[in-house]
Formats: C-alpha cells, sequence, structure tokens
C-alpha cells in the first residue's frame, strides 16, 4: 500500500521521454522503493522538467503570453472603435435628427466642398487633424509635467523621483526640435504620401470604406507598424548608429509625451515616420483609413512616451522601461521583443507586474511597490 501513491506520482509526473533515459529510469525505481535519496531526487527532477515546461509552452511572460497580450490590446482597440463609432452615430442621429447613412452623408458634405482640390483635403485629413490630436494630448500632458497639477494624475507617474517638474530649457530644446521634425520632416513625407497613394487611384473617393473594412486595416497598419518600428529601432541602438542618431532620443531616461517624436531627423524618417505611413501605401487606404491611423499612432506614441500609468488607458510601462534601461523593449506589443528575447530583464521586474491596463484609481506603484532595497 506504501508504494502505490509514489506508484501513481511517477505516472502523473514522469517526465517526458524519461523511459529513454536509464539515470531518471533508475531514479523513478528508487522513487518507487520509497527510499529518501530516491524522493529528493524524483522531485528534483520533476521541479527542473517542469520549469522547462513552463518555459517552452505557456508560462507567465511566454511567447504565447506575449501573443495574448498583443491580441488583447488591438482586439480591445477594435471593440473600443466599434461600441464608439456605433455610439456616436447613435447620438448624432438622436439629438441632430440624422438619417440615414451619417458618415457617408457627412464625407459626401465634405467630399463636394473641396471638389478639385483632393490634395488639400488629403493634407487636411494627414497633417491638421493628426497636429492637432499630438498637442491637444501633449498639451495636456504638459500642464502636469510643468507644474505637478492636477495633482491627483501625478500620482500616476511611473518614475516618481523624475520630472517634477520638467526641466525648462531641456523642454524648450526638446519642443523646438519636435516642431522642426513635424514641419520639415513630417509633412513632406505626407506630400509624397500622397503621390504615390494617387498613383493607385484616389485616396479622396467619393465613397467611405465599409467598417469592417476599415477596422481590418487599422490591425494590419498595427502588425506592420511592429515590425518595421522594432527591427528599425534595434538598427539605430547598433553602436555605431548609436552614438550619432539614436543617443538623441535617449537624452530623456524618464519620458514625457512630447519625446515620442524627440530625434534626429534621420531616425525620424526612417524609424517614426515610415513605420507608420507605409501600411496606408500599401494597402492604398481611403483618406478617412488613413487620417484616422495617424491619428491613433499619435496618440499611442504619446501614451508610451507620457510617463504617467493612468487608468483606462494602454500601459506605457514596456517602453518606459526601454528609455530606463536602453537595451530592453524594442517593439510595441512585445511578440517580437519575446522571440528575440529582448525582454528577458524586463520580465524578471516590476515593471513587468504593473505592466497591465489599470482599472481601479490606485496608482500600480502603491498596489504593486517596488522590492525595498536592502538595508531600508
Amino acid at each position: 500500500m506504501s508504494h502505490y501513491p509514489s506508484l501513481f506520482f511517477c505516472c502523473i509526473y514522469r517526465p517526458k521521454g524519461s523511459c529513454q533515459n536509464k539515470q531518471q529510469t533508475d531514479v523513478q525505481y528508487r522513487a518507487l522503493q520509497g527510499t529518501k535519496e530516491g524522493w529528493q531526487l524524483w522531485i528534483m527532477q520533476v521541479s527542473i522538467r517542469h520549469e522547462e515546461e513552463d518555459f517552452d509552452e505557456e508560462g507567465p511572460g511566454g511567447i504565447w503570453d506575449s501573443v495574448k497580450k498583443t491580441v488583447v490590446v488591438i482586439g480591445s482597440g477594435i471593440l473600443f472603435l466599434a461600441a464608439f463609432s456605433n455610439s456616436l452615430t447613435w447620438h448624432l442621429q438622436r439629438f441632430w435628427g440624422a438619417s440615414g447613412d451619417f458618415w457617408q452623408n457627412l464625407w459626401t458634405k465634405l467630399f463636394v466642398m473641396f471638389e478639385g482640390h483632393d490634395a488639400t483635403l488629403f493634407y487636411l485629413g494627414t497633417m491638421l487633424l493628426p497636429t492637432l490630436a499630438f498637442w491637444g494630448s501633449n498639451g495636456l500632458l504638459l500642464l502636469v509635467d510643468t507644474t505637478g497639477k492636477p495633482s491627483f494624475i501625478a500620482r500616476y507617474r511611473i518614475q516618481v523621483d523624475k520630472n517634477s517638474p520638467v526641466d525648462p530649457a531641456k523642454l524648450s530644446h526638446a519642443v523646438r526640435n519636435v516642431i522642426f521634425n513635424q514641419v520639415f520632416i513630417s509633412m513632406p513625407m505626407v506630400v509624397a504620401v500622397y503621390y504615390l497613394m494617387s498613383l493607385r487611384g484616389n485616396p479622396c473617393g467619393p465613397e467611405l470604406p465599409t467598417f469592417h473594412w476599415a477596422l481590418m486595416e487599422l490591425a494590419m497598419f498595427s502588425i506592420l507598424e511592429e515590425i518595421m518600428f522594432y527591427y528599425s529601432h534595434r538598427l539605430f541602438h547598433s553602436p555605431s548608429l548609436y552614438k550619432h542618431f539614436h543617443k538623441q532620443h535617449h537624452e530623456w531616461t524618464a519620458p514625457i509625451g512630447i519625446v515620442s517624436i524627440y530625434a534626429h531627423p534621420l531616425e525620424h524618417v526612417i524609424s517614426n515616420m515610415l513605420p507608420v505611413v507605409l501600411g496606408p501605401v500599401i494597402l492604398g487606404s481611403h483618406l478617412s483609413t488613413t487620417s484616422m491611423w495617424y491619428c491613433l499612432a499619435f496618440i499611442s506614441t504619446t501614451i508610451s512616451h507620457c510617463g504617467y500609468h493612468l487608468p483606462f488607458l494602454p500601459s506605457p510601462e514596456f517602453h518606459d522601461f526601454h528609455h530606463l534601461k536602453f537595451n530592453q523593449c524594442f517593439g510595441v506589443f512585445g511578440v517580437l521583443d519575446r522571440l528575440h528575447g529582448t525582454d528577458t530583464k524586463f520580465r524578471q521586474t516590476k515593471q513587468y507586474e504593473r505592466h497591465t491596463l489599470l482599472t481601479s484609481l490606485t496608482p500600480l506603484n502603491e498596489s504593486v511597490p517596488d522590492t525595498p532595497k536592502k538595508g531600508q
């Protein structure tokens, strides 16, 4: 009777391929005999094997964990856009008396208004609206960065002892660089994008894409951006390029929102702009989808750099850790970092534990505090 638990234990927890290994078979036999030494060896062997299996399969921080997080991010964005669109349309139809296809009717009026001036319409949608989205979101963040008010937002600062308040001279330099990049780099590239897209058809056509097609395009844009940004970003971290180009961006070890496009002009072209603009060019997207994508890209990178882990917004912990440590977390979603092993240190930190959607008003640096240093 005393041996039956041992036999049951061996049958349930037998490592894969153990019968092919004589040493493992000997350990099993000794465990079956109920010897103390046999039990200790067997438990040690099982523990090691299960650690290996957890790493290979779906353990916390594994590849499937990264994939699931990516699916959640993209899926949540799609669901939010769908719910927002349906809700906004319903309210507009209810309060403004709109009927039929509200968005198509609105676009038709805009299309007729700019008839014969497609380029102007395209530039308004791809320059003016994204610029307003960038400076609108960053204006609110800069208010907190420079004044520390409202104080309840300052509680969500990721690096608590940094940018409180931000250095005015350093901020002024960053603002000038950002404006330069937008005016002399981004805008000429958008002009080039218009002419490239016009070769395939009219990006300002009279019919809007279906809502489902637009969502699919946004998902494809996100995947393409992840791939292009990850590899171009890692390229700029090579010693020969980092010193001359990317080091400027990493002057901010504790980033703020506006720093998202604070970069050397060459880096701004290759790593900031190309991953965003290439998707709509390849797919020949409509202006409405392109404009929405540019706005989302600006807001997303602003959140990633903002330095605050705010409730109900995507977590900026991943990229904030990159600015803190330089050689970790190069991508957007984390899948390529997991595949290439460039997030191993991040996954061992408290920042990784905080890398989630905050659904309460309690700051994560309070609910998941840092491990006390020795002597404290």
